[in-house]
C-alpha cells in the first residue's frame, strides 16, 4: 500500500487534536455508531483535564488505497523533546495556526526544526469561522515566519488550506464549497513524498518513543529506514556511537490501525512501526539486523533549562497518604522517565534521599510530578532553578522569549512587572479586537511564579505563551516574593477560632481540621518577614455569655494552591510537600532554632 508520513505541528489550543477526530471520522476508522471520546488522541488522564496534549502519539488512516500515518504532537514548549524526536519520523508537516491568533513561540519552534530536516509543509489555517479571524494577515505572518527560519524557496512554495476542524470541512479559498476534509487529504498524497527505503537492504531503525506495556514490556515505536521486520527475526540494538546494547528478537510487530495498535507479520520501510521484544534498548538507539554496524544518526536535543530537586517526604506527617514513600521507589520512577523522556535529565546528589531532575519548564516537571503523585508517591520538591552556563570565565543564563497577548489596558502593568524581572522589551504592537501584543526577551529565573501573577493583573484574560531562545550574561538579582510566610509552631490539626484569629495577619492556605505540624506554612503574612503561629489554640469555654462572645465564627475561604502554583510560590529555604491527597508548603527546616542559626550563617557568609 502507498504510504505517506506527516506530522501535524501547532501551537497550544488552535485544534490539531480536534482536527484529527475530524480525520479519523472522515476515513472511515471508526464505525457510524462507534461511541468515540471528543479529543480521542488524548488517552492519557492529565491530557484530557488539562485539554493539551503532553505525549506524541502515532495514528493511521486509509484514504483512497493510500495510508496516512498521522503524528499528532504536544503544542507547549515544555514538550519539545517529544517534537524533536517524531520529526525524524515523518516526511511532511501541516503546520496548523490558528486564523485569529496566527503563529504563535510554539509553532516558530517547531517549524524551524521541521524546516531544518527538509520537510515540505502544508499551511492549514484553522478556525477561520471565528469572528475575530484575520486570515489574510496570518497568512503574511505564516510567509514571514519562514522567511525568518531561513526556508528554502520550495518550502516558502507551500500550499494553504482555510478549514474548521470542529466542523469537519476544509477548502482551498474561503470561497470554496465547505463539505468535508477531502482537500486536506488530496493534498497531503499529492505534496508529501512517499517514504525512500530500499526494502531489500538490512532492516534498520530508530528508536523514538518508548512506553512500557503490562503484558509485552518495552514497547518502541519508530519508522523503519530500510529493508524488512519480520516476527520473530533476530535483531540487535546499537548505541549512537555504534557499539552494541544488546542482542535479542522482535517478538511483536504492531501497526498503526486507527488508534488501535494492530499484530502483523511483517513491515517494510517506509511505515511506522512499534516492536516488542528488547529489554535495555531505549530513544534514539538503532534497533537493526545483525549484520548493520553503523547507527542511524539521531536528532540532538535542545538541553534542559530547569532543574529540582525530588527528595523523600521527612515531614512528621509523612506515609499516611502514599504507598511509595523510600528514595529507592522514587529513583527508580525517575530513571524510568528519564529513559523515555530525553528532554529530562536525572542526576544523584551528595545527599543520598534527594535526586536532581532538569527538564524543559515549570509545566513539564509539574506533570511528572502530577503522575508520580496519582501513581501513589510521596515526595518534596525543591524550588525551581536555573541551569547556568560558562563560557570564557563569563556566567550565562537561558534567556526565553515570551509573547504576551493581553487586553490594552492592562499592557502598562504586564511591561512594568516585567521590567522587575530583568525583561526587555523587544516588540509591542496592536493584535486586533482591542489586543495588545507585546514580546520580550526574559531570563528564565524571572519568570519562574510570575504565571499566577501575570492572571491575577489580567484579570485571567492574559495568554502568556515561552519559548527558549538561548543563553545571554547573567542578568543580575531578581527580587522574589515580597511577603513572608505564617509558619505554624505545633503539629496537630488546624482549629477554625485559632485561623479566624490569624486573618488579620494575612490569607490562609488551609482549612480548618487540616493537619498540621511545625515548620508548615499555613499562610502568607502581610509584610514581610516570617511568623511563627499558633493555629490550635481553642476557645475559652467560659460560663459568661455575651452577644459579642457567641459571635458564629465565619471565616474568609483559604488560597488552595494547585501543584504549580505551589512550586512557583516556595522560596529558596522551602520545600513543596506532596503526596496523593495533599499539597503543603513547609519550611526546609522544621526546627525554629535551626532555621534561626541558618539564617545567621548565610547573614555571615
Amino acid at each position: 500500500m502507498d504510504i505517506r508520513n506527516i506530522a501535524i505541528i501547532a501551537h497550544v489550543d488552535h485544534g490539531k487534536t480536534t482536527l484529527v477526530d475530524a480525520l479519523l471520522r472522515q476515513s472511515g476508522t471508526f464505525r457510524s455508531n462507534q461511541q468515540v471520546a471528543e479529543r480521542a488522541m488524548d488517552s492519557n488522564d492529565l491530557e484530557r483535564e488539562r485539554g493539551i496534549t503532553i505525549l506524541a502519539k502515532c495514528t493511521s488512516v486509509v484514504w483512497k488505497n493510500t495510508r496516512l500515518n498521522i503524528v499528532d504532537t504536544p503544542g507547549h514548549a515544555d514538550f519539545g523533546g517529544e517534537v524533536e524526536r517524531i520529526l525524524s519520523m515523518v516526511d511532511g508537516v501541516v503546520v496548523l495556526v490558528d486564523a485569529a491568533e496566527g503563529p504563535m513561540p510554539q509553532t516558530k519552534f517547531v517549524v524551524g526544526k521541521a524546516l531544518k530536516q527538509g520537510l515540505k509543509p502544508i499551511v492549514l489555517i484553522n478556525k477561520v469561522d471565528r469572528p475575530d479571524a484575520r486570515v489574510q494577515e496570518v497568512h503574511n505572518e505564516v510567509f514571514d515566519l519562514f522567511a525568518m527560519l531561513d526556508a528554502t524557496d520550495e518550502q516558502l512554495d507551500f500550499p494553504t488550506l482555510f478549514a474548521s476542524g470542529r466542523n469537519g470541512w476544509a477548502a482551498e479559498s474561503l470561497d470554496a464549497p465547505r463539505e468535508d476534509l477531502s482537500p486536506l487529504f488530496e493534498l497531503i498524497v499529492r505534496h508529501v513524498e512517499p517514504p525512500k527505503g530500499d526494502t531489500e537492504a538490512p532492516f534498520a531503525m530508530l528508536a523514538t518513543t518508548l512506553e512500557a506495556d503490562p503484558y509485552l514490556g518495552r514497547v518502541l515505536t519508530g519508522r523503519i529506514l530500510r529493508g524488512t521486520a519480520k516476527i520473530n527475526m533476530a535483531v540487535k540494538s546499537l548505541r549512537r556511537d555504534g557499539s552494541v546494547i544488546e542482542q535479542g528478537r522482535l517478538s511483536k510487530l504492531l501497526s498503526f490501525r486507527g488508534l488501535e495498535r494492530v499484530p502483523v507479520d511483517q513491515a517494510e520501510a517506509g511505515d511506522i512501526i512499534a516492536v516488542a521484544g528488547l529489554t535495555d534498548t531505549t530513544v534514539a538507539d538503532t534497533i537493526c539486523a545483525p549484520e548493520v554496524t553503523e547507527a542511524i544518526a539521531a536528532t540532538p536535543i535542545d538541553p534542559p533549562t530547569l532543574a529540582m530537586t525530588f527528595s523523600v517526604n521527612d515531614s512528621p506527617i509523612a506515609g499516611r497518604e502514599g504507598s511509595k514513600v523510600t528514595s529507592r521507589m522514587i529513583a527508580e520512577r525517575l530513571f524510568r522517565e528519564a529513559e523515555g523522556n530525553i528532554a529530562i535529565q536525572v542526576r544523584e546528589t551528595a545527599d543520598k534521599d534527594a535526586l536532581e531532575v532538569a527538564g524543559r519548564g515549570e509545566l513539564q516537571l509539574g506533570v511528572l510530578i502530577e503522575n508520580m503523585r496519582r501513581e501513589g508517591f510521596e515526595l518534596s520538591i525543591s524550588r525551581p532553578r536555573v541551569l547556568f552556563k560558562t563560557e570564557n570565565g563569563q556566567r550565562l543564563e537561558p534567556i526565553e522569549e515570551v509573547q504576551i497577548d493581553v487586553d490594552e489596558e492592562f499592557s502598562g502593568v504586564v511591561v512594568e512587572k516585567m521590567s522587575l524581572r530583568k525583561a526587555e522589551l523587544s516588540d509591542m504592537r496592536p493584535s486586533g479586537g482591542g489586543k495588545t501584543r507585546v514580546t520580550f526577551l526574559a531570563p528564565s529565573r524571572g519568570l519562574i511564579g510570575y504565571q499566577g501573577e501575570f492572571m491575577t493583573d489580567t484579570r485571567g484574560t492574559g495568554l502568556m505563551s515561552r519559548l527558549f531562545h538561548g543563553y545571554a550574561p547573567y542578568k543580575g538579582p531578581i527580587e522574589g516574593r515580597r511577603n513572608g510566610a505564617l509558619i505554624s509552631n505545633s503539629d496537630g490539626n488546624a482549629v477554625a477560632y485559632a485561623l479566624w484569629n490569624l486573618e488579620d495577619r494575612g490569607p490562609m492556605f488551609i482549612v480548618p481540621g487540616a493537619a498540621i505540624y511545625q515548620g508548615m506554612i499555613i499562610g502568607e503574612h502581610n509584610r514581610e518577614n516570617d511568623l511563627e503561629v499558633n493555629a490550635l489554640k481553642a476557645k475559652q469555654l467560659t460560663n459568661i455569655r455575651t452577644t459579642s462572645k457567641d459571635e458564629a465564627i465565619r471565616l474568609t475561604p483559604p488560597r488552595i494552591m494547585t501543584l504549580e502554583q505551589a512550586i512557583a510560590y516556595i522560596e529558596d529555604d522551602e520545600l513543596v510537600e506532596v503526596t496523593p491527597k495533599s499539597v503543603r508548603l513547609r519550611k526546609k527546616l522544621l526546627d525554629p532554632n535551626e532555621r534561626k542559626r541558618a539564617s545567621r550563617a548565610a547573614e555571615a557568609s
